[in-house]
């Protein structure tokens, strides 16, 4: 990471140590793992993301791994959509403090239907796979892919996930990603199959007919 992006890492680190303990996005007992387990957790991520990619994240809470991900490339669209206004504002404080170009939703969801599908759609320890599916993947655009950080469960996450990802035609791999020094993390990374015409344009128009009836 170039030296000018860590430094913006570390004034991030920094306003998650006050700010964000103040007001309660995090644990006082996070900081002195705050790097490890969250800064250099997230910023595993971003390799596994192509260069100019369209990212909607999912739950991004202190904008865990969103902002990190606006932080380490820069080249990347990036969409954070989060419910609580508490956390909202803290996050639209964030992007104004470092001059990152994101934007910011207050949303839930698995309500949120966005205003285009993305190359990319994240999550961190937001819900089961399951029910991640339902909420992520019709804002995968198509070719796109969503990426699930998860933990020691991935594998069983996936099998208990099987019909949801057979009903939507979809295919799940467990991806990993680390570099020298840092705990490597496990992503899951879902890929809708060539030609299944899911996408976000057809599960909307689904809702809407449902809403009409």
């Amino acid at each position: 990471m170039p030296a000018e992006r860590l430094t913006l890492l570390e004034r991030y680190g920094g306003l998650l140590a006050s700010d964000g303990i103040t007001r309660g996005l995090i644990g006082p007992r996070e900081v002195p793992r705050l790097w490890e387990r969250h800064l250099l957790n997230c910023a595993l991520l971003a390799p596994l993301i192509g260069d100019g990619a369209s990212v909607a994240d999912l739950g991004s809470g202190a904008g865990l791994p969103g902002m990190v991900l606006a932080i380490a490339r820069p080249d990347l669209r990036i969409t954070l959509v989060e419910p609580m206004a508490r956390r909202v504002e803290f996050l639209e404080e964030v992007r104004a403090e470092l001059g990152l170009d994101v934007r910011v939703v207050r949303a839930r969801a698995e309500q949120w239907e966005g205003p285009a599908a993305f190359d990319v759609v994240t999550a961190r320890a937001l819900a089961p796979l399951a029910r991640l599916l339902a909420w992520g993947m019709p804002l995968v655009a198509s070719g796109g892919c969503l990426l699930a950080m998860k933990g020691s469960s991935a594998a069983d996450e996936i099998a208990a996930a099987q019909s949801e990802l057979t009903r939507r035609r979809a295919g799940a791999e467990l991806v990993t990603s680390s570099v020298s020094g840092c705990q490597p993390i496990t992503v899951v990374r879902v890929v809708r199959e060539t030609g299944s015409g899911i996408g976000w344009r057809s599960e909307s128009a689904r809702r809407h007919r449902r809403e009409r009836a």
